[in-house]
């Protein structure tokens, strides 16, 4: 046993005295196949290094078991000096048959005091198990938030370019029918004073673009026009109808375009009157499309604050609360949640870090919209104010509540109730450190069935 300890590129260093030490005041265990070693919640107290077999390591989400790591020959784990953990964050249980050296808590102050090395290289051993860890959980909260984002944002790129792409085929047919309609046009009569009439009531319209009408005052128009357009034999009328009062003509502007102008004419003008309405109705839905994914584009380069350096600026709060909201947007949707704003007008810019402070956002609302998942009335509250040298954010849910059995561990590190897939216990554990550590400020929370509140306070550090 002594030769496989020296093994062990961590105690390769020990001297054999003390790695003898080690041996005489460890218990040897052996376990089989599927055996329990130790579960979630156990109380910390042994130093367990495997000779044989591996262990892996599940962490338990909701009602499901994820496999955080696996620890295999020669992998020392469980308890070690210095450590303040007091108990295990996960079930430990093996896959094969496993020996174990266990070294119980009790003896940690005698090899403090007396194997120096020994302790030195466990430590060492502690301090790299963290850093990894904590490192892969990271990653992983990392690529958990980047998937949800990209799933939203893939949905909300969708719509605008499928949008784009129907209009340009819509408007390349319609431009086809063009010549054959220019030919009937140039043949018809009309004195300039006609011309001037029909182009400025034509054109004046397509201005002021589509307007925005009740169902009901939509339709009464529409009939109407169906009517006039119907007594002068004009095809297609409910279609042409249907333009006509989008762009706001009225019937007393049909009859001054028509007014002089011979009967068989009419219907051409018409004609023409409805493609130039209609390319301008795909034009703007093409340009309501395209700024619909600049502004996305925006919001993500503003969130990411990618085209900056990662240091403190004066920042309207504001904006980083609405792109989050915008790139939320399809999960806020999808939802069903109502949200309501109460800004402050007259809040300071304060100096943050923004694309931690977009995190903060990020994090909180959503969780806010996780929580209410199972409620009927779903209401996201985000609130700003200036108290004093102090910026306050109040982001409010109108779900269940936290369970009191739970709220003292809502900022531990890997604690989560969501299911696996869903969470890795890191969001609001990142949330209290860029808040407390990297800006000076503090995040507490209320809690009740129908309304929880958790506010972000934070100085504004000016310039």
């Amino acid at each position: 046993m002594l030769q496989q300890l020296k093994e062990i590129e961590t105690l390769a260093g020990v001297p054999d005295e003390e790695l003898q030490w080690l041996i005489d005041q460890s218990e040897k265990i052996t376990y089989q196949k599927d055996d329990l070693i130790f579960k979630s919640g156990d109380p910390n107290e042994h130093l367990l290094i495997i000779l044989e077999g591996q262990v892996v390591l599940k962490i338990q989400q909701g009602n499901q078991f994820k496999i955080a790591s696996n620890f295999g020959k020669n992998t020392i784990t469980g308890l070690l000096p210095y450590s303040r953990a007091t108990n295990a964050i996960g079930t430990g249980v093996a896959t094969e048959k496993v020996v174990l050296l266990s070294l119980s808590k009790s003896k940690f102050k005698d090899m403090i005091v007396h194997q120096e090395t020994l302790t030195t290289a466990l430590v060492h051993v502690m301090s790299t198990r963290i850093r990894e860890f904590t490192k892969r959980q990271q990653l992983d909260d990392k690529m958990m938030s980047l998937g949800k984002l990209s799933a939203g944002l893939a949905h909300e790129l969708n719509n605008p370019s499928a949008a784009i792409v129907r209009s340009a085929q819509t408007l390349s047919q319609h431009l086809k029918i063009l010549p054959d309609n220019f030919k009937e046009v140039i043949k018809i009569e009309m004195t300039n004073q006609q011309v001037d009439t029909v182009n400025e009531i034509l054109f004046s319209k397509i201005g002021l673009g589509p307007q925005v009408l009740s169902m009901m005052e939509k339709s009464e128009r529409e009939d109407d026009i169906i009517d006039w357009l119907d007594e002068r034999e004009i095809e297609d009328s409910e279609e042409l109808a249907e333009n006509l009062v989008d762009f706001g003509f009225e019937i007393d502007e049909l009859d001054t375009m028509c007014e002089g102008v011979e009967e068989g004419s009419v219907p051409i003008i018409f004609r023409w009157i409805d493609q130039n309405l209609t390319t301008e109705r795909i034009v703007s839905e093409i340009e309501e499309a395209s700024q619909r994914i600049n502004k996305l584009v925006t919001s993500i380069k503003s969130y990411t604050h990618m085209d900056q350096a990662p240091e403190k600026v004066s920042t309207d709060i504001h904006i980083g609360i609405e792109n989050t909201l915008t790139m939320l947007h399809h999960k806020l949707e999808k939802s069903g949640i109502t949200i309501h704003r109460d800004f402050s007008n007259n809040i300071d810019k304060p100096k943050i870090l923004v694309s931690e402070m977009n995190q903060v956002w990020t994090n909180l609302i959503d969780n806010a919209v996780d929580a209410m998942e199972f409620v009927s009335e779903k209401i996201l509250t985000v609130k700003s104010y200036q108290d004093g040298e102090f910026i306050n954010v109040v982001i409010g849910d109108t779900g269940s509540g936290i369970p009191l059995e739970v709220q003292d561990k809502i900022f531990d590190p890997f604690f989560t109730t969501k299911e696996i897939g869903k969470g890795t216990g890191l969001g609001m554990e990142v949330v209290h450190r860029i808040i407390k550590n990297q800006h000076n400020g503090s995040i507490t929370f209320t809690t009740k069935p129908g309304k929880t509140e958790f506010k972000v306070c934070f100085p504004i550090l000016k310039d």
